[in-house]
């Protein structure tokens, strides 16, 4: 019988990622994110600093914002709150913005307007390159992981994503999280 590959799942919320150059205009000059929590993913964080995000539609205040900064200014958002914000951004990778759709960006030190960078992020895991090789996985892979509990399911179109700097973890937004049931720190299981 062969080992069942349980993996340990994060919901994440709405969040942002932002390059040096916005986190300046937002916060200042010099301005650095402080670590309110790490993430699963060793080097990441949850920064205690928050933004507000505006769309053609509604807002967001308090916009968590995790580090460290990025290339690219990206918003990751789930479906419900695409709606309320009146955009219809695609479902992508994180770091894959091209053609999406942009959003207003307001700190206490000013704003950034960008033209691309919403997404609705695909629901991916983690693989630290060893557990990659012990289940026989491949980075970019498209897997199956069956949630248990009272409203169970199986998400389809998991990506598996491989680098010698992951740690094993599901990502799923939460409007994925509530349709199954599911919490931080659940586990799912690879079934296919």
């Amino acid at each position: 019988m062969s080992e069942a590959k349980k993996v340990p799942i994060g919901v994440s919320a709405r969040h942002i990622h932002l390059t040096k150059e916005h986190i300046a205009i937002l916060f200042g000059e010099g301005a650095e994110l402080s670590v309110l929590k790490p993430l699963s993913q060793p080097g990441q964080f949850a920064a205690n600093e928050t933004v507000a995000v505006y769309g053609p539609k509604g807002s967001f205040e308090k916009v968590r914002i995790l580090g460290p900064a990025r290339k690219a200014t990206q918003l990751e958002i789930a479906r419900t709150d695409a709606f309320a914000l009146g955009l219809k951004p695609p479902v992508r990778e994180s770091g894959n913005i091209e053609g999406t759709p942009g959003i207003r960006i307001v700190g206490p030190a000013g704003e950034v307007t960008v033209e691309q960078g919403v997404i609705v992020a695909a629901r991916h895991i983690h693989f630290h390159t060893s557990d990659a090789l012990r289940w026989g996985i491949e980075d970019k892979q498209l897997l199956k992981v069956r949630v248990g509990g009272e409203r169970g399911l199986v998400f389809e179109n998991v990506i598996a994503r491989v680098s010698d700097s992951f740690a094993l973890d599901m990502h799923i937004d939460t409007d994925e999280g509530n349709a199954a049931g599911a919490s931080t720190g659940d586990e799912g299981e690879i079934i296919g």
